[in-house]
């Protein structure tokens, strides 16, 4: 697949792209400024050693030239993000990673008008969007390093069954357990989870808390 990462240049977004990149998909790191994204894609093509390729472009590129698009920038730029893109974007399935966060207490619940970040969006850029929620609760500590495994499962949430199965075998691809967990509007409970994995980890003076879905045996074979 040509995955472009809009705000790909920050941690979350640099970590997945290294991994899929190390899994053979084509990707473009996006940003306002092509000066960064050149250099993000360079410093982590140093990384893949060879092991895969990325290139840099501004977002609006990035979001034109992939066929799935991710959303990896913090919650202030996450509507201005999509708006500069949205002329690329129907169609095609755009991949949500934002999570509500709004400083300084970042580590309490604060969700928009009380629903999902990422429903509103959806509503923002109409049905033509097959918008899916997606990795939240994954800390960018280890992502970059394909051979570490993240203890951490990833709900995936949006309104078209299809485009939710792709985004679950992105996942995998990046290393990850990954689940069908409802519509979009089941994001919410994805989106309140990282203030409370946040709290965990200043509390226990951990880096990366996350979370696991038990209960299900056999869930991954079935799901292949």
């Amino acid at each position: 697949m040509v995955i472009g990462i809009l705000g790909g240049t920050g941690k979350e977004g640099s970590g997945l792209a290294v991994r899929w990149a190390a899994k053979g998909h084509e990707v473009i790191i996006g940003s306002r400024a092509p000066e960064r994204a050149s250099a993000a894609a360079d410093d982590l093509n140093r990384l893949l050693a060879g092991r895969g390729r990325v290139r840099g472009a501004i977002n609006r590129d990035a979001a034109q030239a992939a066929s799935i698009v991710v959303l990896a920038v913090p919650y202030p730029a996450q509507a201005a993000t999509a708006e500069d893109a949205r002329n690329f974007l129907p169609g095609k399935i755009l991949v949500d990673v934002t999570a509500p966060l709004v400083p300084p207490r970042v580590d309490c619940v604060q969700l928009p008008h009380g629903e999902s970040a990422v429903v509103a969006l959806q509503r923002r850029l109409g049905g033509g969007v097959r918008v899916v929620s997606a990795f939240q609760n994954v800390s960018a500590l280890h992502l970059k390093d394909p051979a570490h495994e993240i203890d951490c499962d990833v709900l995936v949430c949006g309104d078209d069954a299809a485009a939710r199965e792709t985004v679950v075998g992105l996942a995998r691809d990046a290393g990850l357990r990954a689940w069908h967990a409802g519509p979009l509007a089941n994001s919410v409970a994805a989106e309140a989870l990282t203030s409370v994995l946040i709290a965990i980890n200043k509390r226990y003076k951990i880096p990366m808390s996350g979370i696991r879905i038990t209960g299900v045996p056999d869930a991954e074979r079935r799901d292949k």
